[in-house]
């Protein structure tokens, strides 16, 4: 952990991850919506969460720690 107000390489790792993680959500759901009929409106925030939470389980999964 770095100290207050500064990060280090550790912390900017983690914030790649997040990042990463973030915009695999948002890659999702553009995938998702590419598909026809498909529209999530006003709900495609929380559908990007949650696409984010899903990537993050899968990624956790697959690496079996």
């Amino acid at each position: 952990m770095s100290e207050k107000f500064k990060l280090n390489k550790q912390d900017m790792k983690k914030v790649g991850k997040g990042a990463l993680i973030a915009l695999g959500g948002t890659i999702l759901t553009i995938l998702q919506e590419a598909i026809p009929n498909i529209d999530f409106g006003k709900y495609t925030v929380i559908v990007v969460g949650l696409n984010s939470v899903l990537v993050n389980f899968i990624r956790l999964w697959v690496a079996g720690k």
